[in-house]
């Protein structure tokens, strides 16, 4: 039986190779269509911005499109940084930028406890067919914001994600094993399992 064919939404190129990477054999993933420019992400959530993009991706590659959105939330800030994570610090920012500002707020509100520094990563993934149907689901994993960040690899904030799961390490120093107990792993899976219910 083919392969789902889906057009990836997401223009953050680690983010689409991690996309790739978990759901090699399950889907034929498509690149984002060339000159698609960028999708305001303006809703309120992590679902509805992750259904901006695969709808103009969909629109736009008249084919199914998947797309993401992930948001830390830090229980001591609130839950923030939440649907804001990838522009914490400001628009166009780095990586580093947004972790400089996450650990500048928790030295701020005197969170220097791994408890005290109780954080989640949660991922929505969306397909949307150009028929209007859409399938969406959510992946969460546990953890706490580390002192220092540690590791070079992975996306975002991992570098300081302390992930409950593991041995200490933080995402970014984990390599490929993250993808076993991720946010944005454990989504996906959950969107391989539904695609074969739609089939």
């Amino acid at each position: 039986m083919a392969l789902p064919r889906l057009v990836c939404g997401s223009a953050n190129p680690d983010k689409v190779a991690e996309i790739a990477l978990v759901l090699d054999g399950l889907v034929d993933l498509r690149p984002r269509p060339e000159g698609l420019g960028d999708v305001v992400e303006d809703a309120p959530d992590l679902e509805g911005n992750a259904r901006l993009k695969a709808v103009a991706v969909c629109e736009a590659a008249g084919a199914a499109a998947i797309s993401d959105d992930t948001g830390l939330e830090v229980d001591a800030l609130g839950g923030a940084p939440g649907v804001l994570s990838a522009r914490y610090a400001g628009p166009n920012v780095s990586y580093q930028d947004n972790v400089d500002k996450l650990l500048a707020e928790l030295d701020r509100v005197g969170a220097v406890t791994p408890q005290q520094r109780r954080a989640r990563f949660r991922t929505v993934v969306m397909v949307v067919w150009p028929d209007g149907r859409e399938v969406g689901v959510e992946g969460v994993v546990e953890g706490h914001i580390a002192a220092v960040p540690a590791g070079d690899g992975g996306v975002g904030d991992d570098p300081v994600f302390v992930p409950d799961e593991a041995d200490g390490r933080t995402f970014a120093q984990m390599g490929d094993e993250k993808h076993a107990i991720s946010h944005r792993g454990r989504a996906l899976r959950a969107l391989a399992a539904a695609l074969v219910e739609q089939r």
